[in-house]
């Protein structure tokens, strides 16, 4: 396999790869808190910020430093390459249990969310790994997905096929119709704009791809993401960021179900056209699962402009502060991209 990827193409993936891990680190101290909150400590976050020492689930963590998203969507990557392009849900599930150990041998509270947690429990009780996730609806498939944006097409004649490689990564925590929809969404987004797609390419892919993801995994009733993102343009148009987002707060929401967290996302990218700087840090400012809505912003706005675009300094300090390395990964990614 090659490689060698195409410059433009390798530089379209490593900046969905790096704006995941930007968002997620904008995200992390505003994570949990209300909008009204973050409003009232940081007034409007403009940049990295240590964790607020009251915060529940990111205290003592130091500016710059990302969370689960970034951590989880690691796993995935490796998991795809060391698989040879498919997810295995035993051993993903075993990753995941590992990486909660490792967790609390740190002392971190930044531990498994609820789906994820509760199928993961299952499993280590002995249940099918393939059939522990058929109550996830949370957003942890999205927020980990990008790696499979990455290393795979999506296209009308691709669809089933990718979404095949969609549900691998979703299957063991969130194998429903509400977590493979949201999950599909952000892939689809990740791998249009790697392909060199527009923003309006993008939201096309997440449609499409989130509703024919609905289509896979367990019933479960919930509102319709794919119909949540085609209204998340009108819904911000012709206001002011901080009218905006007040909006998305109250129409959207926040919180860590699919349906919120992840038209949220695309939310901001349509008030910021895809900008990454912009749509990690108005992601942060709305509080809620800031951390997450932040990441899959980043990951599709970095897919769109490359790591190029993303601001020079704010990546050295992702580096620095979490030892990330992603360019490895990424271009193994690729091999499975450009190798179909």
């Amino acid at each position: 396999m090659s490689t060698t990827p195409d410059p433009a193409l390798f530089d379209r993936a490593a900046g969905a790869f790096y704006g995941l891990a930007l968002g997620d680190a904008l995200g992390m101290p505003t994570q949990v808190m209300s909008r009204e909150d973050v409003v009232r400590v940081y007034g409007t976050l403009s940049g990295f910020e240590p964790a607020q020492p009251d915060n529940p689930v990111s205290a003592g963590m130091p500016a710059g430093s990302v969370t689960d998203d970034t951590d989880q969507a690691v796993i995935v990557a490796r998991l795809i390459v060391e698989g040879g392009g498919h997810v295995d849900p035993l051993r993903f599930a075993e990753e995941l249990l590992s990486w909660e150990r490792e967790m609390k041998a740190k002392g971190s509270f930044d531990l498994l969310g609820p789906s994820t947690k509760a199928a993961l429990d299952a499993v280590d009780r002995g249940a099918d790994p393939k059939e522990a996730g058929k109550y996830g609806t949370t957003n942890g498939s999205a927020m980990r997905v990008a790696p499979v944006g990455i290393a795979y097409s999506y296209g009308p004649d691709d669809t089933e096929p990718f979404l095949d490689r969609v549900v691998e990564s979703c299957q063991v925590t969130h194998d429903t119709n509400i977590g493979i929809a949201g999950a599909a969404a952000v892939a689809a987004a990740v791998s249009t704009g790697v392909a060199g797609g527009t923003l309006d390419d993008v939201f096309d892919a997440a449609i499409a791809a989130s509703e024919a993801g609905a289509r896979r995994g367990h019933w479960v009733a919930g509102a319709s993401i794919s119909a949540r993102i085609a209204s998340v343009r009108e819904l911000v148009a012709g206001l002011d960021e901080t009218a905006a987002l007040d909006r998305v707060v109250a129409l959207i929401g926040t919180s860590v179900a699919s349906q919120e967290s992840v038209p949220a996302a695309f939310a901001v990218l349509a008030l910021t056209g895809g900008d990454p700087w912009r749509s990690t840090l108005l992601a942060a400012n709305l509080g809620g699962d800031s951390d997450t809505i932040a990441a899959i912003a980043g990951a599709i706005a970095g897919s769109l402009h490359g790591l190029t675009a993303l601001p020079a300094d704010a990546v050295r300090t992702l580096r620095e502060v979490n030892g990330l390395d992603l360019e490895p990964l990424t271009r193994q990614l690729l091999t499975y991209r450009t190798n179909r």
